[in-house]
């Protein structure tokens, strides 16, 4: 089967009447047509049929040594620096097209499909239909370029008890059953809820020993007993122009609730291992190589940010400002900063145990630690070279009103009319002041969690021996 077209994806999601929640009511009908997910379901097909332009099949796709398939570059198991870079490629093209705007395009679940299928014999110590399991669902996966949401975070319901402990309703594995295993209770924060074929459940990154929480599968999204809680939608307008980022790429965040939901013993990767749960991450690696996609990510991301800055010098004619000149050149090295932790990340790979070309964590623990507080910084100088260019924004429907002449006249500036200029701040401000904006800036101050322990990991896992060892021959000399 192979890779799918933008049609097959939102015939499949279309297909599935996912049980979805939004505003007090349960969609129906076909949700690509929804206003809340007809932007984001667009968008996403035109990631999957970039992959079948000729010009890029080679970024893009790869043969499938099982099938002999065209398939998805972000499914590739990367053995050589020369695979890391096809990955990077073929994920800066995605995020090209989506301008860095979705955090959880397809290519960041295949990436950590791929890390557990390259692991799955860490899963042996559960057992060996474990392991098979996940190698089996990465070929099926990867075979039907299906779309997975995931969740691996309990509520905010007591953050001063842990799971274990607390109130049921983290989800958890009440029983195992002659079928599977039965999950009840509710996980947060599943992206791209509702607009995706399947979604991965693996454990909560803690030290709790509880086997109830020590569970790792996939199911369709429509599967009896699973439903998806929305928040607010974003789209607040079916128009480009007045919402050029919120109306193509609000990806939407549910909450996921699992009500006796059973789960078939072939899709289950972990049920009950304490053990497995630690070793998945410690020993597979998922960090170093998620890490690499969202850094590739992030950075045509940040080179789109800097553009649209430019853009805004140009038209109000401010690059003689000594200080708007230093905002910009913030972006820059911002740029050049991301860019260089890539970089060096591919550089400095090494095969690991598991036979997998991993990139070096030093440089993406680095950049993780890096983004979150860059990027309010970079959301804050669109604002002050904007000024009142973000508030001074008309709608569409303004431009084609009897006031259009008035408006190009009195919004002009020194290379724009006011439709044009207009066009440019509707631009910035869905940015940097929008309710899209101000969940893309949570999105990436929170994207690997809390800050605080994200310096904690780079500290605990940063490999300072060269520079200790050189401090060390200094001392040492005569």
């Amino acid at each position: 089967m192979g890779i799918s077209t933008g049609e097959q994806y939102i015939r499949r999601i279309n297909q599935l009447k996912t049980n979805i929640w939004l505003d007090g009511s349960r969609i129906t009908g076909n949700i690509s047509d929804h206003a809340a997910f007809k932007g984001v379901m667009a968008s996403q097909a035109k990631l999957y049929d970039l992959q079948h332009q000729p010009a890029l099949k080679d970024v893009m796709t790869f043969v499938s040594e099982e099938s002999g398939n065209r398939v998805g570059m972000s499914f590739l198991e990367p053995k050589t620096k020369e695979d890391l870079e096809k990955r990077r490629l073929m994920i800066q093209e995605w995020a090209k097209s989506h301008v860095g705007m979705m955090g959880r395009s397809p290519d960041y679940m295949n990436t950590i499909l791929m890390v557990l299928n390259a692991a799955a014999d860490l899963f042996t110590a559960e057992d060996e239909r474990c392991a098979e399991n996940i190698r089996n669902y990465y070929q099926y996966v990867k075979e039907h370029d299906l779309s997975l949401t995931h969740v691996f975070v309990s509520p905010q319901n007591n953050r001063g008890k842990q799971d274990g402990e607390s109130e049921q309703i983290a989800a958890r594995m009440i029983r195992k059953t002659e079928d599977g295993i039965v999950i009840h209770g509710s996980r947060i924060l599943a992206t791209q809820a509702g607009v995706t074929d399947e979604i991965l459940v693996y454990p909560v990154p803690s030290n709790i020993d509880d086997e109830a929480f020590s569970y790792a599968f996939a199911i369709p999204c429509n599967t009896p007993g699973l439903s998806f809680i929305c928040r607010e939608s974003f789209v607040y307008k079916d128009t480009h122009f007045d919402h050029p980022l919120g109306s193509r790429y609000d990806e939407m965040d549910a909450i996921v609730v699992f009500d006796n939901v059973l789960v078939p013993w072939e899709r289950v990767f972990l049920h009950g291992s304490p053990i497995v749960k630690k070793l998945l991450y410690s020993q597979s690696d998922m960090f170093e190589h998620t890490a690499h996609q969202v850094v590739s990510k992030n950075v045509i991301k940040t080179e789109f940010i800097l553009g649209m800055i430019q853009l805004i010098i140009d038209g109000i004619n401010i690059s003689e400002y000594q200080h708007i000149r230093e905002k910009f050149s913030e972006v820059a090295m911002a740029l050049e900063a991301m860019r260089g932790f890539l970089y060096e990340s591919e550089r400095n790979a090494k095969i690991n145990q598991w036979g997998t070309m991993t990139p070096d964590a030093n440089p993406l623990l680095a950049a993780v630690n890096y983004y979150p507080g860059i990027y309010p910084r970079l959301i804050e100088i669109i604002q002050l070279m904007s000024a009142s260019g973000l508030v001074a924004i008309p709608s569409e429907k303004d431009f084609a009103s009897d006031q259009k002449d008035l408006l190009n006249h009195h919004l002009q500036t020194a290379c724009q009319n006011g439709y044009e200029r207009v066009k440019l701040f509707r631009l910035a401000w869905d940015l940097s002041m929008s309710a899209f904006g101000s969940r893309q800036q949570l999105y990436e101050r929170f994207f690997f969690g809390d800050p605080v322990r994200l310096a904690d990991q780079l500290y605990s896992r940063y490999d300072r021996g060269d520079s200790v060892s050189m401090v060390k021959a200094f001392l040492a000399r005569q």
